[in-house]
């Protein structure tokens, strides 16, 4: 049985990794490392209980630190594991430094190496997520595209061979989780009432490590009508401690503050939304899954299709009103699945005991 190191190290990662694991697993031997990106509980660690994941071969716990310091340890530990385990392809995820790091050991130990969700561009490189996905599509041996959009991306850059279009994972993981979520889970935990709230997602870069961009956009939550419910990922309540905006929070009646919630959770929350506002690529797609209108707070999105049809709007906060847009939100056009039909890991593990014999 051919040997695949899988890595990974954030919350979306796992999601992913639940899903592809439970079809690969019937036909390869996986290690999977998870290099501890995300290294709060509620972020990450829950996934493996919630979600039955398979517990780790490895667990680096980097944790957070600059990128360049986080690549490079994560680049350090990983050499190690490959030359323990040496493995006969590696796998990766999406666009984070995990994947970077990922990408560079692959090639420079001359192992296959696949790319899950490959092709997608924002087109800003000042992200460092683009940056990480485009280095990592350049040396991957197999790619593996969510929407013919990705190809198309691809082909512009000269990469034809070893692309595959099987649509997205993150689609299959909600397919099989939403029935859980709800059997697990009910509004009244949050004390919220269907389409009686608006959902808030905020950690990008972008968006956090300037005082500018996230006081404006604390203050577009604050003018929103209804209540915002926003779970708070741990770098954008650093950064308002750092930057003393506590009181924007504090101050304003609407915005309701809790700690990261488990992704099944979200998966319910986002369900009975009446809308999300997010800055985050997979949310804007479960938005999307779950048929609810999404505002995103970014100038650019790698999932072009779901503005293209409706779905989500780029709003910012620097120049627009987002409670504004709120009061206009509608429902995108209703269409067939844009991101496959719910069968890519199958459609992954097949061409894999193809490529890998």
């Amino acid at each position: 049985m051919k040997k695949i190191l899988t890595i990974a190290g954030t919350r979306p990662q796992l999601v992913k990794i639940a899903a592809v694991s439970r079809i690969l697993r019937e036909s390869f031997q996986e290690i999977l490392v998870n290099t501890g990106q995300h290294y709060d509980y509620n972020m990450a660690g829950v996934f493996f209980d919630e979600l039955n994941i398979p517990k780790p071969d490895y667990d680096l716990g980097i944790g957070s630190d600059s990128h360049g310091r986080q690549t490079g340890k994560m680049l350090i530990a990983l050499e190690e594991i490959v030359d323990k385990e040496q493995p006969d392809a590696i796998i990766v995820y999406g666009d984070t430094n995990s994947t970077l790091a990922g990408a560079i050991i692959a090639s420079k130990r001359h192992i296959p190496l696949i790319h899950i969700e490959a092709g997608l561009r924002s087109y800003n490189k000042l992200m460092p997520e683009e940056l990480n996905r485009v280095m990592t599509d350049h040396v991957s041996t197999l790619l593996f595209t969510p929407t013919e959009t990705a190809v198309r991306n691809l082909q512009k850059e000269g990469i034809t061979e070893g692309v595959y279009t099987v649509g997205d994972v993150m689609y299959d993981a909600v397919i099989y989780n939403m029935e859980l979520a709800e059997r697990r889970f009910n509004l009244q935990n949050f004390d919220l009432v269907s389409k009686q709230y608006y959902l808030g997602t905020i950690h990008r870069a972008e968006n956090t490590d300037t005082k500018e961009q996230l006081t404006a956009i604390l203050k577009a939550f604050s003018k929103v009508e209804e209540k915002v419910y926003l779970p708070l990922h741990p770098r954008t309540k650093n950064k308002i401690k750092e930057y003393g905006l506590a009181s924007l929070l504090t101050d304003s009646t609407n915005i309701h503050i809790v700690e990261p919630v488990s992704y099944l959770e979200m998966l319910l929350l986002e369900k009975n939304a009446k809308a999300i506002i997010t800055d985050s690529g997979g949310v804007q797609k479960e938005a999307y899954f779950m048929k609810v209108p999404c505002v995103t707070l970014r100038l650019q999105t790698e999932w072009i299709e779901t503005v293209e049809y409706g779905w989500n709007q780029l709003v910012d906060p620097l120049t627009e009103d987002l409670a504004e847009v709120l009061k206009y939100i509608q429902e995108g056009l209703p269409i067939n699945n844009l991101y496959g039909s719910g069968d890519a890991t199958v459609k992954i593990t097949n061409i894999l005991k193809e490529m890998l014999k």
